[in-house]
């Protein structure tokens, strides 16, 4: 029996348009809003109205990359960091006694804000070109920002005063230089109860992917004497790594989840964490009691186990893996929107949808799944895809599977 048909129709554009080339739209791990970052600004929307919120400006003296929302805060302070052109990474935080007023990002006859209400609160330091790509380990502990100066850097947030309050202090844990191209997005693994059978007694919970221009792509993560060291290289023919993407559902019999990669020759391919046979029982680190100088010989193999198919005709921008269906989208320097679905039972990708031209004749940039809390939402799918472009609009798809 064939799978039921599935529709990526127009739902909304998000307004005011911003006239100007847009990165990247970011949603909020569990709020109505979504960040999209554009010249020097980033315009933050409501997802109940598909309308502005309110806008972070005055922060950066050049254009913004890309953006990341601190996934928890104690304080419940909304937390979001910028990476800009200035080769810096902006700290801004939103009032939170604002929210006790209106909720944030629901309706209401005005829904945007006052500028003030976000503070540019501290600038990391450090990168010597502009800061490509950011994220977030999943406790919100760590933050990977990743730079044209062909360099990783990642730093943690010290927060809890006595008082209970967070401070904005930002402290540098690692500096990784290995790539020998621009290094062009960084993301961390989401993290899960289970499915740390691997990793969590070798190293730390927290696991590093970044993507360069050297074609490559690098796994990284932290010893138990919290030093963060590259444990595998991922080469295999798709040019500059333009997007990685990770898994966002757990995976049967905990096996760690997988990870893809897009590039500049318009493919994507899906990698997984090759098992070892007879893997250590709980306790049992291959840490414990090694010597820094031989900590460098411990590796993971990663597999090449899916190549999706090649429907893009030129570079591949962004890849968006569902947490909640599992369907993948892609977009590019063609304008091409495509969603794909893997066969249960095969394990063979297909492309399920694909609309041409979905910002016309203009480049998109980034494709993100999207939580829907719009009125529409009520009878069907929970679920929406966000793009944005160089045309300055953001645009909602919603996707209708089986209608």
């Amino acid at each position: 029996m064939p799978p039921p048909p599935i529709q990526l129709l127009p739902l909304a554009t998000f307004t005011p348009d911003l006239y100007t080339r847009a990165w990247q739209s970011t949603p909020h791990p569990s709020l109505p809003l979504l960040a999209t970052t554009h010249d020097k600004t980033v315009t933050v929307f409501s997802l109940a109205t598909f309308s502005k919120h309110s806008s972070l400006t005055g922060g950066h003296s050049r254009s913004i990359r890309s953006c990341a929302w601190q996934p928890s805060s104690s304080s419940q302070t909304l937390r979001l960091v910028t990476g800009s052109f200035d080769s810096t990474a902006g700290i801004w935080t939103y009032n939170p006694a604002a929210t006790l007023e209106k909720p944030i990002g629901q309706g209401g006859e005005e829904e945007e804000r006052e500028e003030e209400e976000w503070e540019f609160t501290l600038v990391l330091e450090g990168h010597e070109n502009e800061v490509k790509s950011l994220s977030f380990s999943p406790s919100g502990q760590y933050l990977a920002t990743c730079s044209r100066d062909k360099s990783i850097w990642i730093w943690e947030h010290l927060s809890g005063g006595e008082d209970g309050e967070e401070d904005e202090d930002w402290e540098t844990v690692a500096v990784l230089s290995e790539h020998d191209g621009d290094v062009k997005t960084v993301a961390f693994a989401p993290g899960f109860k289970q499915g740390k059978r691997h990793d969590g007694r070798r190293y730390g919970s927290d696991c590093l992917a970044s993507g360069s221009y050297d074609d490559t792509v690098r796994v990284w993560r932290e010893d138990q004497d919290g030093e963060w060291g590259c444990v595998s290289v991922l080469e295999g023919g798709v040019g500059t790594v333009w997007g990685v993407e990770w898994e966002k559902r757990e995976r049967e019999n905990g096996r760690y989840q997988r990870l893809m990669t897009a590039g500049a020759e318009g493919g994507v391919k899906v990698w997984e964490l090759k098992e070892e046979e007879g893997e250590e029982e709980e306790g049992d680190s291959r840490w414990g009691g090694v010597p820094n100088r031989m900590r460098q010989s411990l590796r993971e193999e990663w597999e090449v186990k899916g190549v999706l198919p090649r429907v893009h005709t030129r570079e591949i921008y962004s890849v968006g893996w569902s947490g909640e269906s599992g369907l993948v989208a892609t977009t590019g320097g063609d304008g091409l929107l495509v969603v794909y679905e893997e066969d249960k039972e095969t394990k063979e990708w297909k492309v399920r949808a694909k609309v041409e031209g979905a910002h016309g004749p203009y480049e998109v940039n980034h494709v993100t799944w999207c939580r829907r809390f719009d009125k529409g939402a009520e009878g069907r799918q929970e679920e929406m895809l966000v793009t944005t472009g160089d045309d300055g609009v953001v645009r909602a798809w919603e996707v209708r599977i089986g209608e």
